[in-house]
């Protein structure tokens, strides 16, 4: 695989555009994105976007190494309040002067709207998840109470403090307008976009040997699943769905590769109660999962509601059949009975009937994996999301009256 693009930075086109944007993001960890945010700095920078890089928090794993080792310039919030870390952007707005302020997830959407009142910095917001959808009172971690104010400050603070909106999907577009009463006119969408240079369908031998790496065996049945281990992803049906295949399919394998979270207890006790033994795996956070996906026979998506995996993009770039929950982002995404099977959400025993499908099925792998392939190519190339950006980075900027060199 060749080298990230967040590594590949190069210098704007002679006379071409200059506008400095300033990225607010809660850190630059292991989400999707975050992943989209680092994939996207080097082509942006070759398109004439100075990007600065303001992140609340650091993390151990994710893509904060490669930022910084490309040599993005990226200022860490000490700040733990919010009012702190108000002050830290209002105070990198003064000494950057950005022609936008570009924010990213809750904490980050905060910071950065909040900062840039009464500064006449257009504040850009990506909307990267349906984040009050109702299946999220069901998990035991989110109160009612807390979820119902924050989406009161989010959709005052979206309304009155943001200029744009950058949606990943219609869906979350949306779900915008419908939970937090954002003009659609205001939301433009763009997808998240990978590089094909970095994920590629893997031939025999990349197949071998990443099975080898991870001591997996060329008769195994691999199943790869992508996701930090919380309620949204939905990862407690498919390992009750493994429980019914591996009495069927004694060489299914389950790799399940994120970071631990609320739900990693309650996965693993699941493991043992279901006497699954090495037939699940957790592998743990991984921060390039293209060799785990190219050691797989069948990629599923068990998320109980989601903005734009960035997992399925990759799993698709590297031309796997999925088997995916029925909810509106796979919807938006995949193509049923041509690179997919989707299944109704929360039932383990579909999952189950769709990776046994798949699993006997050599000709449907196959066909499926090359229109998985062909979809990325036709719509989640790095190119277009970057075209489609710096885009949408002109019109807000003319909307301010500014010129654009």
């Amino acid at each position: 695989m060749s080298a990230d693009p967040a590594r590949t930075q190069t210098r704007p086109r002679p006379g071409h555009r200059h506008i400095t944007v300033l990225y607010v993001i809660d850190s630059l960890g292991t989400g999707g994105s975050e992943r989209s945010l680092a994939e996207l700095l080097g082509p942006m920078a070759r398109e004439g976007i100075r990007p600065v890089i303001a992140a609340l928090s650091r993390r151990p794993h994710g893509v904060e190494r490669q930022v910084l080792e490309a040599g993005f310039d990226v200022r860490f919030i000490s700040a733990t309040t919010r009012l702190g870390r108000i002050r830290a952007v209002r105070a990198l707005l003064a000494s950057e002067r950005p022609d936008i302020v570009h924010t990213t997830l809750f904490n980050s959407d905060l910071a950065g709207r909040v900062a840039a009142m009464g500064r006449r910095i257009p504040v850009v917001t990506s909307l990267v998840n349906t984040s009050y959808d109702p299946v999220r009172l069901r998990d035991p971690n989110v109160r009612a109470t807390r979820l119902r104010l924050v989406r009161m400050v989010d959709g005052w603070t979206a309304r009155h403090l943001t200029a744009h909106f950058h949606a990943v999907s219609k869906g979350v577009k949306d779900a915008a307008v419908r939970d937090l009463s954002i003009p659609a006119e205001r939301i433009t969408v763009i997808e998240r976009g990978r590089d094909p240079r970095r994920l590629a369908v893997p031939d025999p031998v990349q197949r071998e040997r990443a099975r080898k790496r991870l001591g997996l065996s060329l008769d195994d049945e691999v199943v790869v699943s992508v996701g930090r281990q919380e309620f949204q992803k939905g990862q407690r049906y498919l390992i009750e769905a493994m429980a019914e295949l591996s009495r069927l399919r004694p060489n299914a394998v389950l790799l399940i590769v994120g970071r631990r979270g609320h739900a990693s207890e309650e996965l693993e006790r699941l493991c043992r109660e279901k006497e699954l033994g090495d037939a699940v795996r957790f592998l743990g956070f991984i921060e390039d999962v293209s060799e785990v996906l190219s050691a797989a026979d069948v990629f599923v998506l068990p998320s109980l509601y989601e903005g734009l995996p960035g997992a399925l993009i990759e799993a698709m770039a590297t031309g796997l059949p999925i088997v995916a929950a029925d909810i509106d982002a796979t919807r938006e995404v995949l193509e049923p009975g041509r690179n997919a099977i989707l299944v109704p959400s929360a039932s383990a025993s579909h999952l189950a009937g769709a990776i046994l499908r798949l699993l006997g099925e050599e000709e449907t792998r196959r066909g499926f994996g090359l229109r998985s392939r062909s979809i990325f190519e036709d719509r989640f190339t790095l190119d277009g999301s970057v075209r489609d950006m710096v885009a949408m980075y002109d019109r807000v900027v003319a909307g301010t009256g500014r010129k654009v060199p």
